[in-house]
């Protein structure tokens, strides 16, 4: 493994060229072609489009032809505005892949239902087909997987496998993993580096890609709470699983904020670069279930939401059937076909009810109206009025108190870590 990493430590950009030209020069063969797998701009801080740009700047010029496949999952393609932003104006359009999680994947193989059942505990017990983007199976000398570790909601803590199994993988994976997750229970996933789906796409990788020439650079990034100045704390890079345990180390230190007390009132800001849908904004929710109060309430400013979900047929089934809690979800699964056939979007709607347990207040901009916001389970409120009252410009991460005295906990990007109460969280 190639590291650098420590709780304080801040990579500079030269320090990170270094690493990553160390990277590219430890690969014994010569690298004629390469594919890259990013992710996308909901991962903006992750530090991995800036190390996109470096590595393709080292490896053309080598002489290497360069493909960029970012890892979108089910998300909407980028756009060149959003390309731009996130890997800056030195790579051509040209070397930019779009994944087609429903039509561009090829199956590999499957993992059997008694499988999912021994993961699962006995909740579930369906069959997962592995299945991912064609272009991995292309000839490339070097597949070089780059991504943050930080907590996540389906698979505890992100990136390693599930940037290939996931990112650039099919629907069956993809909707089945987040029903496994979803069943069992998010609340003992989230931030942990060993859970059931990590055990899948584990599995699903060493079964049945292990032919294929990848290695992965996975970041840990940490924002100061005063200054919100991004530090790139850890850098590893690496083809076994050593890079991954490593960095969920340091992660759970520097991304893991742990409460003495649970605030009754949480605000969260979802930053309009990165959020424009439930599907991503829900973040929202996961990242904080730990740590508010029961009967509590939870405000999200959502300046730029236009959508519920990234995939049109998903946003139609949130539509459809709303965050209603874990039951009324399951029932619906058992009505509907086309929910039962998208069970990603199933996983969705548990994971973004809170169960009953607080409220959830979603404050749009007009890209969708309150009561769209309202018909999916939600509260709503105008983002001008409630912005006005918990400015984003003002508000400090952490427990703020207002001119009238009223607390609340305020985190400005729910992407960058997670929030409980200590009693909750081991």
């Amino acid at each position: 493994m190639i590291g650098r990493f420590g709780e304080t430590l801040s990579i500079g950009r030269e320090e990170l060229r270094a690493l990553v030209v160390q990277t590219l020069n430890s690969r014994k063969c010569p690298l004629r072609r390469a594919l890259l797998l990013p992710p996308d701009h909901t991962r903006l801080n992750s530090q991995a489009g800036v190390i996109t740009a470096m590595a393709h700047e080292a490896l053309t010029g080598g002489g290497a032809r360069v493909d960029i496949l970012p890892a979108l999952g089910t998300h909407s393609a980028m756009t060149e505005r959003q390309l731009r932003m996130m890997f800056g104006d030195t790579i051509p359009l040209s070397a930019f892949r779009v994944h087609d999680w429903r039509n561009g994947v090829a199956r590999v193989g499957e993992i059997p239902g008694a499988t999912i059942a021994e993961l699962s505990g006995g909740r579930v017990a369906f069959p997962v087909g592995v299945e991912v983007n064609r272009r991995l199976f292309d000839g490339y000398d070097l597949i070089l997987s780059i991504g943050q570790v930080v907590p996540h909601e389906v698979v505890g803590m992100a990136n390693y496998t599930k940037n290939i199994v996931v990112g650039v993988g099919g629907a069956d994976i993809i909707n089945k993993s987040h029903f496994l997750g979803a069943v069992c229970d998010m609340e003992t996933i989230l931030g942990r580096a060993d859970t059931p789906v990590r055990r899948l796409f584990d599995l699903a990788a060493a079964t049945f890609l292990g032919d294929l020439p990848i290695t992965y650079i996975l970041t840990v990034v940490e924002q100061e709470r005063l200054t919100r100045q991004m530090r790139l704390r850890g850098f590893y890079a690496g083809d076994d699983a050593s890079v991954y345990t490593e960095a969920c180390k340091l992660a759970r230190a520097v991304n893991i904020t742990l409460l003495d007390r649970a605030p009754r009132k949480v605000v969260v800001h979802l930053d309009p670069c990165e959020f424009q849908s439930t599907w991503l904004g829900n973040k929202a929710i996961y990242r904080t279930r730990m740590a508010l109060a029961d009967g509590g309430e939870l405000v999200v400013l959502a300046p730029a939401l236009h959508a519920f979900g990234e995939d049109p047929r998903i946003d139609e089934l949130i539509r459809a059937h709303g965050y209603r809690g874990t039951p009324a979800t399951l029932r619906a699964v058992e009505a509907d076909a086309g929910l039962r056939g998208n069970l990603g979007a199933a996983a969705h709607l548990i994971h973004g009810s809170s169960e009953g347990r607080f409220r959830i207040t979603y404050c749009p901009g007009g890209g969708v109206s309150l009561d769209e916001v309202r018909a999916v389970g939600f509260d709503a409120a105008p983002y001008a009025a409630m912005a006005a009252r918990y400015n984003p410009e003002t508000l400090r991460d952490g427990f703020n108190t207002l001119p009238d005295g009223e607390e609340i906990f305020y985190i400005s990007n729910p992407a960058l870590g997670l929030w409980a109460c200590r009693e909750k969280f081991s």
